[in-house]
C-alpha cells in the first residue's frame, strides 16, 4: 500500500514527492477484536468496506475523504496499524503536526525497531518545535534503518543536520548531511544546511540573517562540492568564497580542510589565516597540531596543542594531540595522563584508545597496551561499518582521499 509523503519536507529540498510502502507490521487488514458472533461478522464487513474505500481515496489523491474514512476505520478497529500510519501521513500533509505526532508516537512505541516511524515522529516534532525530541527520534530512526527510500533518507538527513548545527555540533552536522551529497541534491535548501555547518553558525536556516544568506550559500556550495566529490567545482567555489569573504570567521578554516589531503602546506597557511581572524579557533589549532604530528615535528606542534587544552579542557581531541606529542618527546608519564583523560572524555573514540595503546607500549605496560589495542579494534570495526565519506567538514582527523582530488 502506498502513500504520498511529506511534500512540505521534500519540496524545499528539490526532491519529488515520494510514494512510500507502509512500513508498520500487520499490513494486511487486522480484524476487529472478537465480539458476539453476529455483531462481529457485521463489524468485520463494515471495517473491510471502510478500509477498502479509504485506500481507494488515498491512492486517488482524495486525502480529505481518505482521512475521514481512516478515522472511521480506526474507531471500528483501534489496533489497525496500517490505517494509523496512513492517517498520520495525511495529517502531516495537512500541516496538522500535533495530531500526526501523537499517532506516530503510538506507532513508534508499538514497534520500537521501526526506523521510518521514528523518523516521521521526529519530522513532526521538528514542526512542533520540539527540537531535542526531534533530533533524538531522527537519529534513532536513521540508526534503525530506512530501507532504500531516498526521499525519507534525504528528509531525515537534512533535518538531523540542521538540528545538529543548531546545537553547535558542527562536525556531526556535516556528517549527517552527507547522504544529500551522495544523492547529489544541490538545492538552495541543501546548500543552506551545508553552509551553516561549514560556517559553524548555531541556528536554523529560517534564522539566517538576510545579509548572511549569500555567504551561507557560497560556503554551502563549496563544502557540498567537496562532499559530493565534485572537486574541480569545489576548488573554484572555495577560491571565490575566500576572495569574497576573506575576513569572515571559519572561511579559511573550511578551505584549509579541503586542501589538507594533498596541499598540506597551503592548508597550514589557511589555518594560520583563520587564527589571525579568530585567535581562539580551537579546530584550526588542532588541525595545525595534528599536521605537525603527522610530520613528526613535535616541537612545532606543542604550543598549538597546549593552547587547545587550555582553551577547551573538555575537548578530548586536544588531549589526544598533547598526549601524543608528549609521548613522542619522551615525557611518557605526562603524555599518558593526557591520553587517559581523553579516553575518559571520549570512551567510544577509536583514535583515543589507539593513541593510549601506543603510549602504554612505549612505557612497557604490555597488559594495558593489549587491552587498549583490543578496545580500539572493536570500536574501529563499529565505526567503519557505520561511516561513509569524510569524517567532518572540520573533523580533526578528516581528510579527502588524495585520489579523490585527481582531475
Amino acid at each position: 500500500m502506498l502513500h504520498y509523503f511529506a511534500k512540505q519536507v521534500l519540496a524545499p529540498l528539490g526532491i519529488a514527492i515520494s510514494i512510500l510502502v507502509c512500513p508498520v507490521a500487520g499490513q494486511t487488514r487486522a480484524k476487529p477484536a472478537p465480539r458476539q458472533a453476529n455483531q462481529s461478522s457485521q463489524t468485520n464487513r463494515e471495517f473491510d468496506e471502510v478500509s477498502r474505500q479509504a485506500d481507494e481515496a488515498r491512492v486517488a489523491g482524495r486525502l480529505d475523504e481518505a482521512m475521514v474514512l481512516y478515522e472511521k476505520g480506526l474507531k471500528l478497529n483501534p489496533g489497525w496499524k496500517e490505517g494509523a500510519w496512513y492517517l498520520a501521513t495525511i495529517l502531516y500533509d495537512k500541516d496538522r503536526y500535533e495530531q500526526a505526532r501523537d499517532l506516530f508516537h503510538l506507532l513508534s512505541a508499538a514497534e520500537p525497531k521501526n526506523g521510518p516511524a521514528a523518523v516521521m515522529l521526529g519530522l513532526c516534532e521538528f514542526e512542533t518545535r520540539e527540537y531535542d525530541h526531534s533530533l533524538n527520534d531522527l537519529r534513532r530512526g536513521e540508526e534503525l534503518g530506512l530501507g532504500d527510500n531516498k526521499d525519507l533518507i534525504a528528509a531525515a538527513s537534512y533535518h538531523t543536520g540542521i538540528l545538529l548545527a543548531r546545537a553547535g555540533r558542527f562536525e556531526e552536522a556535516y556528517e549527517a548531511l552527507l547522504p544529500l551529497a551522495r544523492q547529489d541534491v544541490p538545492s538552495p535548501t541543501t546548500m543552506e544546511a551545508f553552509g551553516l555547518a561549514t560556517l559553524r553558525m548555531p541556528f536554523l536556516p529560517k534564522e539566517i540573517p538576510a545579509d548572511k544568506r549569500e555567504l551561507v550559500l557560497m560556503a554551502g556550495r563549496s563544502t557540498f562540492g567537496m562532499a559530493a566529490h565534485h572537486l574541480a567545482e569545489a576548488q573554484k567555489a572555495f577560491e571565490e568564497l575566500v576572495a569574497r569573504f576573506s575576513r569572515t570567521p571559519n572561511v579559511h578554516y573550511a578551505y584549509g580542510v579541503f586542501l589538507l589531503s594533498d596541499q598540506s602546506d597551503a592548508a597550514l597557511k589557511e589555518f594560520q589565516r583563520e587564527l589571525e581572524i579568530s585567535p581562539d579557533h580551537l579546530a584550526a589549532m588542532l588541525q595545525i597540531a595534528f599536521e605537525y604530528i603527522r610530520r613528526s615535528e613535535y616541537e612545532t606542534a606543542l604550543p598549538y596543542a597546549e593552547k587547545a587544552v587550555r582553551l577547551s579542557p573538555n575537548q578530548f581531541a586536544a588531549h589526544n594531540a598533547l598526549g601524543r606529542i608528549l609521548v613522542e618527546a619522551g615525557d611518557l608519564d605526562r603524555g599518558i595522563s593526557e591520553l587517559e583523560l581523553g579516553v575518559k572524555q571520549a570512551p567510544d573514540s577509536p583514535a583515543m584508545h589507539f593513541a593510549l595503546a601506543h603510549a602504554y607500549s612505549k612505557a612497557g605496560r604490555k597488559a594495558d597496551a593489549a587491552r587498549e589495542r583490543a578496545t580500539f579494534l572493536k570500536l574501529d570495526a563499529e565505526v567503519r561499518s557505520q561511516r561513509e565519506g569524510a569524517q567532518s567538514v572540520g573533523g580533526i582527523e578528516a581528510r579527502p582521499k588524495p585520489e579523490d582530488k585527481q582531475q
